[in-house]
Order: structure tokens, then C-alpha cells, then sequence
């Protein structure tokens, strides 16, 4: 891990995420008709919505296939979902045109092997507590949360606040 990672926080316009792992625990619960179903914790959906809410960008690029989970990130406001990504490098370049944007300005985070080629491209690299060791390797950042635990939170919340754009909304509600 980076111990000057905090200083990568002040570029960061856009957060990329993982599904399997990061936004879920890694866990699959496997119906009787064969439908893989997923947790994802409301933290990290109330901090994706608030990122969103604030001028940032939200993308999301998964090997997962589970159209269910899309739909809970469409529903957050989460436009750039891309499933069944095989080569995440592709997704990633087509994300970076469609918005302007360039590799320092994000923030990716992942868990296991298919991250680690996107990570080594982004200005932030992040992942949970519990990523595999050659994540953590090639990590500015881990979390002190596991994977489904709220870290997608921890690493938006880390950069808003450094941007001074942290629940200003709620803190103004609070005061008033």
C-alpha cells in the first residue's frame, strides 16, 4: 500500500468498480432454478448515489453477467454498466472517451486477477481488505472494509471529503 495515497485523492473524478468481491461479498447463493443472487450493502449504494449527485462519474465493470444487478445500479443512477467484460481494459478506454476523461483522474477498485490490468492503468488503484495478495501488490489503497462491506463507500467518502463535498447537503439539513 501507497502511504502517499492520499495525495492521489485530490485528482479523482471518477470511481470504477468491480461487482463480485467489491460491491458483493464474493458470496453466490444459487437458487433451485439455478439463479446466482447477490447482497449489496445500502452503505456503498447511499455513497455511489451521493458520488453521483456531486459531479462524479460512476462506472461499473464486471465479468458478472446478472442483469438484477444491473438494474440496482441503473436505479442508483449509475449510467456506464458494463457486464460480461472479459478484457476490462476495453471497457475501461471506452469509458475514459465517452466522458473525457484521463487514467489519473481515476479511481478503480478491485478484487481479484482481471482487475490487476486496470489497476495498473488508473491513478488510484484500490481494493478491499480481503482482495487476493497480487491485488493488494499493485494497491495505492486498501480498505479497511472486506469486499461488500461498505469499502465503496470508504473510498468515495475519503475522496469527497478531501474535495470538501461529503454530505454537505445532510450537514446543511442538520444545521438549518
Amino acid at each position: 500500500m501507497d502511504k502517499n495515497y492520499k495525495e492521489l485523492l485530490h485528482q479523482i473524478k471518477a470511481f470504477v468498480f468491480d461487482v463480485d468481491g467489491v460491491l458483493t461479498d464474493g458470496r453466490l447463493l444459487i437458487s433451485e432454478s439455478g439463479e446466482l443472487l447477490r447482497t449489496m450493502n445500502a452503505k456503498d449504494g447511499y455513497a455511489m448515489k451521493t458520488a453521483l449527485n456531486n459531479g462524479y462519474k460512476v462506472c461499473i465493470i464486471t465479468g458478472g453477467k446478472n442483469e438484477g444487478v444491473k438494474s440496482r445500479l441503473v436505479g442508483l443512477g449509475v449510467t456506464d454498466v458494463f457486464l460480461n467484460a472479459n478484457d476490462k481494459i476495453i471497457q475501461l478506454e471506452q469509458y475514459m472517451k465517452k466522458h473525457g476523461l484521463q487514467a489519473h483522474e481515476i479511481l478503480y477498485m478491485g478484487d481479484d486477477m482481471p482487475d490487476i490490468p486496470v489497476m495498473q492503468e488508473v491513478g488510484l488503484a484500490c481494493c478491499p481488505q480481503d482482495a487476493i495478495p497480487e491485488v493488494k501488490a499493485v494497491s495505492h489503497y486498501i480498505s479497511h472494509k472486506h469486499g461488500g462491506d461498505a469499502c465503496v463507500r470508504d473510498v468515495i467518502e475519503q475522496v469527497m471529503k478531501v474535495h470538501k463535498k461529503w454530505n454537505n447537503d445532510a450537514i446543511n439539513a442538520a444545521s438549518s
